[in-house]
């Protein structure tokens, strides 16, 4: 807590003083972000270090496992806070991103959620076709190979739970709103997005900066 407290204190003292204006006029506007960003809660996973973001720019969501309940199954934070962000503060991009050494899918592929936490056994429901998509296409694979299939299997499982939601599927339909599946390594700082002409994750810098052929595929 001491670190906490020093960090909150350097910011009023050192980091604020200077970028005063910005901060005022972030508070003088509503807020415009540009994204929601969805992943998991891990304390090594900082969208906006990750994405080099200021405040103001990314809407987010956080969580064990990156995950989306389905339109139906739960009127939760994460679905509020899904409709708020596209049909009030209309943002178009939505991210789901999982992330290398990620606890909630080590615990979901051994099953060692204990069985007095029961809310978040219940939470893993969110995420059981990611487990048995892994069985049936991964079932061969060990160590960190299956980490990571089961990493991106699940971001993909969500991004069509997320699909599910009317207001995103009314999106999706007219063009307006776009789906993008990432994976973030922790220890490369590199991020992969998946592409669904290739039917992988691909580096995301070859697809935004053009040094790939394939244009980033949106949902």
């Amino acid at each position: 807590m001491e670190k906490i407290l020093q960090g909150v204190h350097e910011f009023r003292t050192k980091i604020y003083p200077p970028q005063k204006a910005f901060y005022k006029r972030l508070a003088a506007k509503k807020q415009k972000p540009k994204a929601l960003f969805i992943t998991c809660a891990d304390s090594r996973v900082l969208p906006n270090i990750i994405t080099n973001t200021e405040p103001g720019d990314m809407f987010q969501i956080r969580n064990a496992g990156n995950l989306v309940p389905p339109y139906g199954s739960s009127l939760g934070g994460e679905v509020a806070t899904i409709e708020y962000a596209v049909t009030q503060l209309n943002i178009k991009h939505l991210i789901i991103c999982g992330h290398s050494q990620c606890g909630a899918i080590h615990a979901l592929l051994k099953n060692q959620v204990p069985e007095d936490l029961l809310g978040l056994r219940a939470w893993f429901n969110h995420a059981q076709a990611t487990r048995q998509i892994v069985a049936r296409k991964h079932g061969r694979k060990t160590g960190d190979r299956l980490q990571i299939a089961a990493t991106e299997e699940n971001v993909l499982v969500q991004v069509n739970n997320l699909s599910t939601h009317p207001c995103v599927a009314t999106g999706l339909s007219s063009g307006e709103i776009h789906i993008y599946g990432w994976y973030y390594d922790i220890a490369t700082g590199g991020v992969r997005q998946f592409d669904q002409s290739q039917g992988t994750f691909v580096d995301l810098e070859d697809v935004a900066f053009g040094t790939s052929p394939l244009p980033i595929r949106e949902w």
